[in-house]
């Protein structure tokens, strides 16, 4: 088989990009240039991913447009206070949010109490409503094979959409060794779940390395938006050059 050409592989990253900005010194003026840049000539991201309180500003500044706001709770510390995390999400779902990103609490998890974990998972699957559900294990902090294997399977039987690498706020974020784990979990577990890869994704190899996994795991085509995530800030300039577009001038429409 011919390996796909950088172009090719920056139009299905682009189409499949959760834009993010979780910096901590994010204000309302990062948040209108992130929802311009998530439009582009070449097609617009899958989603923004934003703070909680900059859901209501991004849903507003998108307008129409199809392009998902995300926005993370439990966030990033995966701590194991179910009603504060619950009320979280439920704000968020109010402001607009088409999709919840929830950090497993990993350390509970890891310690071997998985009952902490899945009650989480559980209350803030029930609080989404139709939103998406991506569950972020944090597979850095996991680190063990056989850890993420399981935390990927319990996420996946409370009821998530997504498995979700990474916070992105830890020293090891997104690895191919990791989402090749949790790939077998989704491919074993019994009805559609998607993959969000997130945290050190910054040029076009780095996406290139989690498509063709995808690929090879769940079969051509299966990394389309609907099942596959690329979560990152910096890469969309990457992908744009790829594409023949000039990422210093594209600012967006707005």
């Amino acid at each position: 088989m011919t390996a796909a050409t950088d172009a090719e592989i920056a139009a299905r990253a682009l189409a499949c990009l959760d834009l993010t900005d979780l910096t901590n010194g994010c204000n309302e003026r990062a948040i209108e240039t992130l929802c311009a840049r998530a439009h582009t000539p070449k097609g617009d991201v899958a989603a923004v991913c934003v703070w909680p309180r900059f859901v209501a500003l991004s849903k507003e500044r998108l307008g129409a447009q199809r392009i998902a706001v995300a926005t993370v709770v439990n966030f990033p510390a995966g701590g194991e206070r179910v009603a504060e995390v619950v009320a979280e999400t439920e704000q968020a779902v109010a402001d607009g949010a088409g999709e919840i990103d929830l950090v497993l609490p990993y350390r509970a998890f890891a310690e071997g109490r998985a009952d902490v974990a899945g009650r989480m998972v559980d209350a803030v699957r029930n609080a989404c409503g139709g939103s998406l559900l991506k569950v972020i294990l944090e597979t850095g902090m996991l680190r063990e094979k056989g850890l993420i294997r399981r935390a990927a399977d319990l996420a996946i039987a409370e009821g998530a959409d997504f498995l979700k690498t990474s916070t992105g706020k830890v020293e090891v974020n997104a690895t191919p060794e990791a989402a090749s784990v949790m790939l077998d979990a989704i491919a074993t577990g019994g009805r559609p779940v998607g993959l969000k890869a997130a945290g050190g994704i910054r040029s076009v190899a780095d996406a290139r390395a989690y498509i063709e996994l995808a690929d090879l795991k769940m079969g051509a085509g299966w990394a389309a938006p609907e099942t596959f995530r690329l979560g990152a800030s910096s890469v969309l300039g990457p992908l744009l050059e790829a594409l023949g577009v000039d990422p210093d001038t594209h600012t967006g429409d707005y």
